[in-house]
């Protein structure tokens, strides 16, 4: 064969490869919009049906808002999930088109990412909530305290808030996979090194203001 045959050859080759890819091709397209239109729908409706469920006045009663203002976030549960909801969807038929063309590799990618939406999901879930609970237990334990007119009832609150968020943000990611043990040596040492660095202030430098304390306690706890 010459360099002509050799170049025609290699050209029907091609066009052969293309003609039967296209159908492929314009079926993966086809998955695509169609998925992108579903996710659209979807989206609206979760957002429509958290809105209407009112949610969102749920969480401003119990003050979260005011930690999504910190961040500077707008507090929209209902924007939120049917945001999860449309990417969730449509990665969905993006993974079905993958898998039309035969892209291996980026097919198992998406399969990853499909597993991990819900995670995310659960995960701000558990943080909602112990932003929640901590505070009702904070509220509780001072409204508690002061009945009880008893002293510190804001600070033993704020310490109670943030153990109960401490328990809630390492629970969340553990839900996303996130190995917290690391996490959990770090906060370990530093309870010990606050508890030493008390321990040390109380043995050598505040053992009058320890005795003021103490006599303090113990006469309130004798009324």
């Amino acid at each position: 064969m010459d360099w002509a045959d050799v170049t025609l050859t290699a050209l029907q080759s091609l066009w052969r490869d293309v003609l039967g890819f296209l159908p492929n091709l314009i079926g993966a397209v086809f998955i695509l919009l169609l998925g992108l239109i579903i996710a659209s729908v979807l989206a609206t409706i979760v957002s429509q049906i958290i809105r209407y469920l009112k949610i969102d006045d749920l969480l401003k009663k119990a003050e979260v808002e005011e930690y999504f203002s910190r961040a500077d976030l707008k507090l929209d549960t209902g924007y939120f999930l049917g945001r999860l909801t449309y990417w969730f969807v449509v990665i969905a038929f993006l993974l079905a088109a993958a898998d039309i063309l035969n892209f291996t590799a980026f097919s198992q990618f998406l399969n990853v990412i499909l597993a991990f939406i819900p995670n995310v999901i659960i995960a701000a879930l558990i943080l909602l909530a112990t932003l929640v609970i901590a505070h009702f237990l904070n509220r509780l334990v001072v409204a508690s305290i002061t009945s009880a007119k008893l002293h510190y009832a804001r600070g033993i609150g704020i310490l109670v808030w943030w153990v109960v968020f401490i328990f809630g943000f390492l629970a969340a990611l553990d839900q996303i996979g996130i190995n917290i043990t690391v996490i959990q040596s770090l906060i370990t040492g530093l309870i010990a090194m606050l508890s030493i660095a008390g321990g040390l202030a109380f043995g050598l430098g505040g053992k009058e203001n320890a005795k003021a304390f103490l006599d303090r306690m113990s006469s309130q706890m004798r009324k």
